[in-house]
């Protein structure tokens, strides 16, 4: 994942994951959790241990705050910033783990801090790669906190692991090989030629990505693209291959409702057209970011029976109200063409005082609508704008929460 050179300070992390460090860490997150005690104990921190070791444990007490949305045990685990960036979820990586054969030899390519190695070992013996050396203790200190064993953890170049005796492979390339996000397969490291290479060495490979990452024709094929989604994101797109691939030539969205591992699928083939309604229903919906990213609105229109509301425009409807994860479902309250004085004037009138602004397909910037309002009340409310026969419609709706569905 992270390809920084950090061989120069790893002699810090492994001062940071010791048991000497561990009260001084102790001390560093207990200054967290009370504010006002922040400022004395970085002084006093700083008087026992320097500067350096200082800001070391201010900065993971501050990123184990940040990765609770990510991992329930966190506050026993050690990040940097971007390996928790790009560390895979829980949930997520459980889900990924099932997929592999049980109780078979696999390679997790990339570890990173362990995200996806966690699920794995849990499933099977597994090996851990990655050239960086402070991802390595990381993850192995990770796993050794949490109860999880791997049969290896080697320090080395991912592009040059011999795959041979594994039954299946997972890596997640580096997309900030120079400090910049990039989607483009040929910028990651290792890169597209590297993983066509490990491919050819074990064709069972499943590779972590980008959701906007675009495959090369031959992986739309042979590979089954899968789009995964929870907290109202996509978070990353996996190119199954091989054993691994139980839909080769299809696309998948998969999403989790909030707080459960119970997963929901859509599958099929992407760009389906859906059909134009005359109008606007009683309630739109609007696709899950994973099925938006897999470009499978067509499948899910098709499910529910929706159609949209403009030509290639994923703001779908019907009269009926549908729970589903796949979808968010929003009442309509009332639909107008958009005016900036008629659309102040409904809110004014319903004293909607929190307003979500959401646009597609209009040159429109929601921050600009947003300082034209007069939000004054204890309402909250949807304002979807979007094309609808040469003019821009206005939806003000009542976001529906899954509880009400």
């Amino acid at each position: 994942m992270e390809t920084l050179p950090s061989s120069e300070n790893i002699d810090e992390f492994r001062w940071l994951v010791s048991d000497e460090a561990k009260r001084w860490l102790e001390i560093a997150v207990q200054s967290e959790r009370d504010p006002e005690s922040l400022l004395s104990t970085t002084v006093q921190l700083r008087r026992d241990l320097g500067a350096s070791r200082t800001h070391m444990l201010i900065a993971q007490s501050q990123l184990r705050y940040r990765a609770r949305v990510k991992f329930s045990q966190s506050d026993r685990m050690f990040f940097t910033r971007q390996l928790l960036e790009q560390a895979t979820d829980e949930q997520l990586a459980s889900y990924k783990a099932r997929r592999f054969p049980e109780n078979e030899a696999v390679a997790d390519l990339c570890c990173g801090i362990g995200g996806d190695l966690l699920a794995l070992a849990s499933r099977c013996p597994a090996t851990a790669v990655d050239r960086d050396d402070v991802a390595a203790l990381l993850a192995e200190t990770n796993l050794e906190a949490l109860g999880r064993s791997v049969a290896a953890i080697q320090v080395t170049d991912a592009a040059t692991a011999e795959l041979d005796g594994f039954a299946a492979w997972h890596m997640d390339p580096d997309r900030r090989p120079h400090r910049r996000r990039t989607t483009d397969l040929k910028l990651y490291e290792p890169d597209l030629e590297a993983m066509r290479q490990l491919l050819q060495s074990n064709p069972s490979g499943a590779i972590k990505m980008a959701p906007a990452t675009v495959v090369p024709e031959d992986w739309r094929e042979q590979a089954e693209l899968e789009w995964l989604g929870n907290r109202g994101e996509c978070r990353q797109q996996i190119a199954w291959f091989g054993e691994l691939a139980r839909h080769p030539g299809q696309r998948a969205a998969t999403v989790f409702p909030n707080g459960t591992y119970q997963e929901f699928t859509v599958r099929g083939q992407p760009g389906q057209e859906v059909p134009v309604g005359d109008g606007v229903g009683p309630f739109v919906f609007e696709p899950h970011a994973a099925v938006l990213a897999a470009d499978l609105t067509g499948v899910v229109a098709e499910k529910f029976q929706l159609s949209a509301i403009s030509p290639g425009i994923p703001y779908l409807t019907k009269d009926q109200l549908i729970n589903a994860p796949e979808i968010s479902c929003f009442e309509v309250i009332e639909t107008l063409p958009f005016n900036l004085r008629r659309v102040r004037t409904a809110i004014r009138q319903r004293q909607i005082g929190i307003l979500e602004i959401k646009k597609r397909g209009v040159r429109i910037r929601p921050e600009h609508v947003r300082a034209e309002m007069d939000l004054r009340g204890d309402q909250s409310a949807t304002l979807i704008l979007l094309p609808q026969k040469k003019r821009v419609l206005a939806v003000l709706c009542r976001r529906v929460p899954p509880q009400e569905k």
